[in-house]
């Protein structure tokens, strides 16, 4: 693992981090996006990203959300970890109401189908994410909810 991205990692499990982070890191990510028509999202120089578009469960308006996610096949694995702070993210709490979804990747808009992970397969796709991004596990040691895991398929 270079040595850029394993200090990346340890800044990344930090309480510091946690709190600053869900503040700073989404409205760069949305400017820059946005800015770009969807061809940058500085947040994927670290790690792959998407841009979630999401019906908000409570106000039915479309909800824009920047998201590291784990590309697998055609599809994208979602890790609802929140920083490792208290509380489901809010994208979460859409999907499960409305699954129907589209992802900016790459510069393109894709429509998607969003399944909340259970189970061994829940399990499987949470060895894969600790794999992937190790910070994960310190973000799940933090809270006593159950970081929800996405699958989201092409529609």
């Amino acid at each position: 693992m270079p040595r850029g991205e394993r200090w990346l990692q340890k800044v990344s499990a930090t309480r510091t981090f946690a709190r600053i982070a869900p503040h700073v890191i989404p409205a760069l990510d949305r400017a820059v996006h946005r800015l770009t028509r969807g061809k940058v999202l500085l947040s994927a120089r670290m790690l792959p990203g998407v841009v979630l578009t999401a019906t908000g469960a409570r106000s039915g308006l479309p909800r824009r959300t920047p998201l590291a996610c784990l590309p697998e096949g055609g599809g994208w694995l979602l890790i609802g970890s929140n920083f490792g702070r208290p509380g489901h993210p809010a994208w979460t709490g859409n999907l499960l109401k409305n699954p129907e979804a589209e992802v900016s990747w790459c510069g393109r808009d894709i429509p998607v189908r969003a399944r909340l992970l259970t189970g061994e397969e829940r399990a499987q796709a949470w060895r894969a994410a600790l794999a992937f991004w190790p910070p994960y596990a310190t973000y799940q040691a933090r809270v006593a909810r159950e970081i929800r895991l996405f699958r989201l398929e092409r529609r």
